[in-house]
């Protein structure tokens, strides 16, 4: 493994983003929620458009992750210094890149951009029946905060873990 954080800096690397976030929540999430909840998701928070947003009003930044030249997948955070923290929002790998350890070592770099800017930890939500993610946190050191249950609209909930790691 021959792991990178990309910075996603411009409009067609975002473009890109937008299609790759789009396969990954088809491959991963069926089985944990609705396929009519994924398309849902996707369009909301993982497009193209919801990803301009969320940059430019919202102060995330994007980043891929790689496996030598190759995308594995991406993750997107966003600093909340007035709480000490970053609000990780995403962090998914392509089905074929897990188990590499490639998400272990992203969260080590999120780490380090935690010490670089001064914040003390880190907080995720997970859907509470995606065991796989739930494990890797886990055995990174994350810990259940709590639980909640958000109306995302249309219908839908997201029934998630809010976890959090202390950063050293």
């Amino acid at each position: 493994m021959m792991f990178t954080l990309v910075p996603v800096t411009n409009d067609s690397q975002l473009r890109e983003l937008a299609d790759i976030a789009c396969g990954i929540w088809h491959e991963c999430f069926p089985g944990i929620i609705t396929e009519e909840q994924i398309d849902y998701m996707v369009e909301r928070f993982q497009s193209y458009d919801a990803m301009c947003r969320q940059i430019e009003s919202e102060g995330y930044r994007y980043f891929f992750i790689c496996d030598g030249e190759e995308i594995a997948g991406y993750t997107g955070f966003r600093p909340e210094p007035e709480e000490g923290r970053m609000f990780l929002s995403k962090l998914y790998l392509r089905a074929d890149q897990r188990g590499k350890g490639l998400a272990s070592a992203a969260i080590d770099a999120l780490c380090a951009i935690c010490r670089e800017e001064g914040l003390e930890r880190i907080r995720l939500t997970v859907n509470i029946n995606n065991h796989q993610a739930i494990n890797v946190y886990k055995h990174k050191g994350f810990v259940i905060a709590f639980d909640q249950k958000a109306d995302i609209g249309n219908g839908f909930f997201m029934d998630d873990h809010v976890m959090e790691l202390a950063v050293n």
